[in-house]
């Protein structure tokens, strides 16, 4: 199974972990949360981040998720990128999160993918024209 390991700013991380064990009724398993504090120097945290991929890694890869590109999170991540084991991505929300932990007991690459649609489609217009209908 996919590790997903969120990489964010403090208190993100464990915020989105809060919000998919809500949704999924229990914390997902090798899943961690790396919440960078402001001024945390960076060779702490990518460390942090090896120490958390090895142990969330069951030989299936891992999906590292961050917040914003650019950031002290996701520039951590850029020497921890092995194509094929230990992928990133950028731009997290709830909608990719869900996405990632449904889908990582597919490859690393299926996870990814629906990571990323999640995202994708996870944000639209919501206005008064839009009708759901009732359950």
């Amino acid at each position: 199974m996919v590790g997903i390991l969120l990489l964010t700013h403090a208190p993100l991380g464990q915020a989105f972990i809060a919000a998919a064990t809500h949704v999924f009724r229990g914390v997902p398993v090798q899943t961690e949360a790396i919440d960078v504090l402001a001024d945390q120097d960076p060779d702490e945290v990518k460390k942090l981040a090896q120490q958390a991929i090895a142990r969330i890694n069951d030989g299936s890869g891992v999906l590292v998720i961050t917040d914003v590109m650019g950031g002290t999170p996701s520039n951590c991540t850029l020497q921890l990128c092995v194509p094929g084991e230990i992928e990133v991505i950028a731009g997290i929300s709830l909608p990719m999160l869900l996405r990632a932990i449904t889908y990582r007991h597919n490859t690393l690459d299926v996870a990814l993918e629906m990571a990323l649609s999640g995202g994708q489609n996870g944000a639209c217009r919501v206005d008064n024209r839009v009708r759901l209908s009732p359950n």
